[in-house]
């Protein structure tokens, strides 16, 4: 049984708004990644799977429970790192982790203390005055200080500096590692493809692709961009490439004499032994990457 089941999710909110049938599983040990610009729906399918909201259709449970009705004893049991981080401006961070910890009944401060040291915070201060990043480091220890076996995450890395989402990369790798079920909504490419074991998009609500990672890595095709030397060159290409039937050319740019084009990793050799009959001023292979197929579900192209 998945430990994370989003079965049908609908929370229509009008105008277009809101999670439109969206159906996931996370495995045990799984890092999943939620994958898509603000405003796209994994807020709102993070919420339900949290218990803070009640579908209108379709149902949702964690460890087999639905998170709507038994969301007091998912969340005991649950880390959950809000996009949107809300704290009391009364309390310093200090407190603020004293009182999480009594809430938790937490036995021991061993691991909030390891977590303290690993993230560089200084809690000591008022929340008031703290920082973005520093609010934010704050909200990754309470969430993970009682070592929970399933995380909820909601763009966890907004607002730390580059140094600090590298130490939370390998720290969620970590987590991996020990057998953590993860399950991470993200906007940043870099994020979720360092992490996640399978990836879902989701557009206007909906999730229209969902894949392996490893997958994707090990694409069929190899993306090329070449440079020719002379227009006629370019001109010459232009016309003969259609008669090669494993090459796909994906932009002509008679300008700087360029041509991106996708060929079937397969038959890379005979490519290669084919375009070497042209003069070229350059030949560089484009790795193909998360954010390039992103990019083909919101009507994107990238540069060549």
């Amino acid at each position: 049984m998945p430990v994370i089941q989003v079965d049908h999710l609908t929370k229509d909110y009008g105008h277009g708004r809101g999670v439109f049938d969206v159906t996931l599983q996370v495995e045990r040990g799984e890092v999943y990644g939620f994958l898509g610009p603000n405003g796209a729906g994994k807020t709102t399918t993070i919420r339900h799977v949290v218990g803070f909201s009640r579908p209108q259709r379709g149902k949702i449970t964690v460890n087999g429970l639905d998170s709507w009705q038994h969301a007091s004893e998912i969340q005991r049991d649950l880390g959950y790192l809000p996009g949107e981080i809300a704290l009391p401006d009364s309390m310093s961070g200090t407190q603020f982790i004293r009182m999480m910890a009594e809430l938790r009944h937490l036995k021991s401060m061993d691991y909030t203390h390891y977590l303290i040291d690993k993230f560089r915070l200084d809690p000591a201060g008022s929340l008031k005055r703290m920082s973005l990043g520093m609010k934010r480091k704050l909200a990754i220890v309470v969430a993970f200080m009682h070592d929970p076996a399933v995380l909820v995450l909601d763009e966890p890395t907004s607002g730390l500096d580059p140094a600090m989402q590298h130490e939370f990369i390998q720290f969620i790798r970590e987590e991996k590692a020990r057998g953590k079920t993860i399950l991470l909504s993200s906007h940043i490419f870099s994020e979720i493809d360092a992490t996640c074991d399978r990836i879902s998009v989701i557009k206007d609500g909906r999730i229209i692709s969902t894949f392996i990672a490893d997958e994707l890595r090990m694409k069929q095709e190899k993306n090329y961009v070449v440079e020719f030397g002379m227009l006629d060159e370019f001109e010459r290409f232009s016309r003969a490439s259609a008669a090669f039937a494993a090459l796909r050319v994906s932009s002509l740019d008679s300008v700087r004499l360029r041509a991106a084009v996708a060929v079937d990793n397969a038959r890379i050799n005979e490519f290669i032994a084919w375009i070497s009959a042209y003069e070229l001023k350059d030949f560089t292979e484009i790795p193909f990457s998360l954010e390039q197929y992103f990019m083909k579900f919101y009507d994107r192209n990238l540069p060549v």
